[in-house]
């Protein structure tokens, strides 16, 4: 992986509670990765404990059901995220739930920065506004509309 040719690197932490981690959504990240969008770099998944330590679980059939899931994703860690991190991440979760963490690159990106790099331009900054908060301002606004 060239800094020429990478998208930007992003995260996503997502809590699973009681630990029901289900197949469904996860069909439109094997899309993602499928149609080149997103090329996943680490993906975890950890139950906190009662006691407050964290256990890993396998990726290939997280719900249970005998179903591979993400078999394809099997073995995925870039070495991106370490212990520290998946302590982290599972410490903001109740005892008895779990935490899905993603590490992907925006592969759509990367063309578009390197040739913006080819004629001068640099990246300033990158950012990320909480989909939760574009959707409060839109509705504030349309409210105010109305």
């Amino acid at each position: 992986m060239t800094e020429q040719d990478t998208g930007p690197i992003d995260y996503l932490a997502l809590e699973f509670p009681g630990a029901q981690l289900k197949g469904e959504g996860l069909a439109i990240l094997v899309d993602l990765v499928d149609r080149g969008i997103i090329r996943l770099l680490d993906l975890r998944f950890v139950k906190r404990e009662d006691d407050g330590s964290f256990t890993a679980l396998a990726i290939a059939d997280l719900d249970g059901d005998g179903v591979l899931d993400l078999a394809v994703f099997e073995g995925v860690e870039s070495g991106l995220l370490d212990d520290d991190d998946l302590s982290q991440a599972v410490s903001l979760v109740a005892p008895g739930s779990a935490v899905g963490l993603l590490v992907y690159e925006n592969t759509w990106a990367g063309p578009f920065v390197s040739a913006m790099r080819r004629v001068g331009a640099e990246v300033l900054a990158s950012g990320r506004i909480p989909a939760t908060d574009v959707i409060a301002i839109l509705d504030e606004l349309e409210a105010a509309e109305s």
